[in-house]
């Protein structure tokens, strides 16, 4: 999963970003300004992109038409200090998704982004299988069997996408810009000791192979 975090207060943004890939959310951006977060919601691929109504540069409401003018897929959920109908009717009436108040619950923020990634992939259920493997997306949980799989953010980024993929060959290319951020280098070799560490954790039979020059599938 994806997430921008655009929020000014910059102590808030990245408390709310690290809490996010705590709870295995694989790549959390941060925007701190308005253009800002417009450029990056515009030249990335978000699953969501939680979005502060007070932004310097360019107001919440202004990014968020633009993004909605734009055909960006991302779904949006805006964050204000105000808390009257008046205000949740404006910037749902601008396209946002979903709204919530500050001061917020970290775990109901939680909660409304899995929501929404889920709405911005409906062909995706929030419980994947394959054979023993259980991956609730919704939960951030993976097991085998009876077994907990203790996984990274990034091994559970490149298990959902894989698995969502239903058989279908994942490059490294693709599994790069899905789970990684946008600062992540083009020729790094993690997508391949990610792989390789997911594999170990998931035991016998192995569930992940790779398909010669295209990738790896489920």
């Amino acid at each position: 999963m994806r997430v921008l975090v655009v929020e000014d207060d910059e102590e808030l943004a990245r408390t709310v970003a690290a809490g996010l890939r705590r709870v295995r959310m694989a790549v959390v951006d941060v925007a701190l300004d308005g253009p800002g977060g417009l450029e990056r919601a515009l030249g990335n691929d978000y699953d969501v992109v939680v979005l502060d109504r007070d932004l310097p540069g360019m107001h919440g409401d202004e990014v968020c038409a633009a993004l909605v003018a734009a055909g960006c897929r991302g779904r949006i959920l805006m964050l204000t200090a105000a808390a009257t109908t008046e205000d949740l009717v404006d910037g749902l009436g601008l396209g946002a998704d979903d709204y919530l108040t500050k001061p917020f619950d970290f775990a109901a923020l939680v909660a409304r982004i899995g929501a929404l990634a889920r709405r911005a992939h409906p062909v995706v259920p929030p419980v994947l299988r394959h054979g023993d493997l259980v991956v609730d997306t919704a939960r951030r949980r993976a097991a085998r069997g009876e077994r907990p799989l203790d996984l990274s953010p990034k091994e559970f980024g490149v298990l959902e996408v894989l698995l969502a993929a239903g058989g279908r060959a994942v490059s490294a290319e693709e599994l790069l810009e899905r789970v990684w951020d946008e600062a992540a280098d083009p020729f790094t070799q993690a997508v391949k000791i990610t792989v390789s560490r997911l594999r170990a954790k998931l035991g016998e039979p192995a569930v992940v192979e790779t398909v010669a020059r295209r990738g790896y599938r489920v």
